[in-house]
């Protein structure tokens, strides 16, 4: 591979803002992986938002690219699963798998398209000091003859036009807006272009933190559940989106909440089968353990419906975990007292009665609260 720009390049990113900026270029905010495609004949590459490989994961595309897209060019976009009730981030996750017979049939299932909103290189020319509206203009005339797995990203000056994709897209599965100033050159890895995105909050449950890798007075994520109907309290996923400073001030926060493993509904104390605590953790106090627990409540922002508990209670507090119908964009907002635990009830905003005998797990998130944002 021999092109103007070679892999990798790291995208242009984007900064949030509340409102949309007048005097840009916008297009909608795709709910998909960024990547940046790298064409030359028959060699392609699709490069992550973190540079990292991506192209054995999507074989439909690559075969679609070598056909739609200009012979030489460096195209950067988003790729995404269009289905007819929108956009399907789960089913591209599914896709990165390290199975290639598993990855094949997941393309034949639920192949992939590619969003093309930027052009980098065409042919034997560099476009990254052009501004933007010299690169869309010769991407639009680029891949004015793409074929049915690659589009061009639809965009609009017109500030009115933009106010109304945000209120209409969302139902699509879009994430917000983007907006590009029109005289803007492509720089890798720099916020210099805005995002405004959708925002919902839903109630969970703070039940417990790990400290940070780099400090043991420090919050490196807050562990996050929702109560069922029958007052079991199941883990939602994690959040871990915020300064250093703001950590820190957690800590100090959740020490006084820190509560006995035994009293809590999460017993990581106890496995199964015997210990479950890392021998190397056995010996530490309660509140150096990377699972310590606290009570508290915390409320999350996501553009994806009410947060659903997916059972999974007992979790190692040594082990990775992974965030399941929580999103890892999620972003700390502000710690709010006096919520009760009692009406934080999967996909419900109201207070509910205790059920008898469910006053040790209703205690878990009964006297504070956190605002947790996209």
């Amino acid at each position: 591979m021999k092109l103007p720009v070679m892999p990798p390049v790291s995208p242009m990113l984007a900064k949030s803002v509340p409102t949309i900026p007048p005097d840009a270029s916008y297009e909608p905010k795709w709910d998909g992986f960024r990547s940046i495609c790298f064409r030359d004949g028959e060699e392609v590459e699709l490069g992550s938002r973190h540079e990292r490989p991506l192209t054995r994961y999507f074989p439909e595309l690559v075969a679609a690219i070598t056909t739609e897209l200009p012979e030489r060019c460096v195209i950067d976009g988003e790729i995404i699963i269009a289905t007819d009730h929108g956009l399907d981030f789960e089913a591209l996750q599914q896709r990165i798998h390290p199975a290639d017979s598993r990855v094949r049939m997941l393309a034949k299932q639920t192949p992939a398209s590619f969003v093309a909103f930027d052009l980098l290189a065409l042919g034997d020319d560099d476009y990254t000091k052009r501004p933007f509206a010299e690169r869309r203009a010769a991407l639009v005339a680029a891949l004015a003859d793409s074929g049915p797995s690659v589009h061009v990203t639809p965009a609009t000056t017109d500030l009115t036009t933009a106010h109304r994709w945000f209120e209409e897209f969302e139902g699509a599965g879009l994430d917000g807006v983007v907006a590009k100033p029109l005289t803007v050159t492509y720089q890798p890895d720099k916020r210099v272009m805005f995002k405004i995105k959708h925002q919902r909050t839903a109630d969970c449950v703070v039940a417990g933190y790990r400290v940070h890798k780099s400090s043991q007075d420090a919050i490196g994520s807050l562990l996050l559940g929702l109560y069922t109907d029958d007052g079991t309290l199941a883990s939602v996923g994690v959040i871990g989106a915020f300064p250093m400073t703001k950590r820190r001030q957690l800590f100090t926060e959740m020490q006084p909440s820190i509560t006995a493993v035994d009293d809590h509904p999460w017993n990581w104390a106890a496995h199964e089968a015997g210990e479950r605590t890392p021998p190397q953790e056995r010996d530490l106090p309660l509140e150096r353990r990377q699972g310590s627990l606290v009570r508290a409540a915390a409320t999350r922002a996501g553009g994806r419906g009410p947060l659903r508990p997916h059972g999974r209670a007992t979790v190692p507090p040594h082990r990775p975990i992974q965030p399941l119908a929580a999103r890892p964009r999620s972003t700390l907002v502000h710690l709010r007292p006096t919520r009760t635990a009692s009406c934080l009830q999967a996909g419900r905003h109201r207070p509910r009665p205790r059920p008898k005998g469910g006053l040790r797990r209703l205690r878990v998130g009964a006297r504070d609260s956190a605002v947790l944002c996209v």
